[in-house]
């Protein structure tokens, strides 16, 4: 791939915060700095080819996003410019340019907060087994990708295999607090009501998401990433059909391709061959301007 690929930030003199499987935070004392990487993971492996433009793509779709939904709640961010950053981070502008967030500190609430339109995933395997997802009760006969009448609010935890684990709202109650957790949930299906009506008319069907919230004071706000492809399953909506799993605008090629592998899924993990990586960076940036309307990042 000739476009230049970034899959570590080291920002001498600026103390690193925390290293994820594609985000590498950074502390400023008072603030943070979240930059996205064109690292990819599947299967829970970071894989040692970056996808071109994806950490590009993640932090311009997540401002959008986050402006998008700002009249539901207040978010973490102070400035997505890099030309506007502080001193330390000025010699890094063309590193940073359009992959970083300058965002607020917060105390993280500890809940994956997942919104489900559609039936998928870990939930259409829930719902094979119980006719329930998170202590949910659906109707029968639904099949894998259906939509469902109301959009459900489905909590999760971070286990410690790194997996989430979906949890029930009085769970999730009892470990922070009625009130964090009727607010986090009312704000949670409020945002994908919004963006998913937005989407749709975009051609975009967001079949389920997730989103991170944290407290500054008692004021609750929304932190992370907001309805990226790595934060949700996007699918075409001209070649949606329920009764099977649906094409989608993220690492499907990916995974796929892991699949077809003698691999244990355990690091590490193989190198992509070209034609993935050119075909997931596609999807990626083809979600990226269905969205906003902009051909470039």
């Amino acid at each position: 791939m000739k476009k230049d690929v970034v899959l570590n930030v080291e920002l001498p003199g600026v103390r690193l915060f925390k290293k994820g499987k594609v985000r590498d935070v950074f502390d400023l004392d008072d603030k943070l700095l979240l930059v996205a990487t064109d690292r990819i993971s599947a299967f829970d492996c970071v894989l040692p080819n970056g996808i071109p433009s994806k950490g590009k793509v993640l932090t311009m779709l997540s401002s959008f996003w986050f402006d998008f939904t700002s009249d539901i709640v207040p978010n973490h961010i102070i400035s997505t410019d890099a030309d506007s950053f502080p001193a330390p981070l000025k010699e890094h502008t063309d590193l940073l340019a359009k992959r970083s967030m300058l965002v607020k500190k917060s105390e993280a609430i500890e809940i994956e907060c997942v919104v489900r339109g559609y039936l998928s995933g870990s939930g259409w395997k829930e719902y094979k087994e119980s006719g329930e997802v998170c202590g949910i009760k659906l109707p029968a006969g639904l099949k894998e990708s259906s939509k469902l009448t109301e959009p459900i609010f489905t909590p999760a935890i971070k286990a410690k295999t790194g997996h989430d684990e979906n949890i029930s709202e009085k769970k999730m109650i009892d470990l922070i607090g009625e009130q964090t957790g009727r607010a986090i949930k009312e704000k949670s299906l409020a945002i994908y009501k919004q963006a998913s009506d937005y989407a749709d008319s975009k051609g975009i069907i967001i079949a389920d998401t997730k989103f991170e919230f944290g407290k500054v004071g008692n004021e609750i706000i929304l932190i992370d990433e907001i309805l990226t492809p790595d934060s949700s399953r996007f699918w075409p909506k001209d070649k949606y059909s329920p009764g099977k799993s649906q094409p989608s605008f993220d690492k499907q090629f990916v995974r796929d391709y892991l699949l077809t592998l003698d691999w244990d899924k355990t690091p590490p993990a193989p190198k992509l061959p070209a034609d993935v990586i050119r075909k997931t960076s596609a999807k990626y940036l083809e979600a990226y301007t269905m969205i906003t309307g902009r051909k470039k990042l």
